[in-house]
């Protein structure tokens, strides 16, 4: 007997995935900025990671 797949993106194309993962990460940083946390971010040029606070202040890690 075989077992059934498992459908593991639930029926939606590659591109609605991503629109869906993308808005997903949108969402969370306006909640984590509407409670005053900071949002890990990457500076292209420097290479670093870093904290943005909703100030605007950045401290790399």
């Amino acid at each position: 007997m075989q077992e059934k797949e498992i459908d593991r993106t639930l029926g939606m194309t590659d591109d609605e995935m991503t629109l869906r993962f993308r808005k997903a990460i949108e969402l969370e940083k306006a909640l984590k900025t509407a409670r005053g946390e900071p949002i890990a971010q990457f500076d292209q040029q420097t290479q670093k990671a870093y904290l943005e606070y909703p100030d605007g202040r950045r401290e790399y890690v």
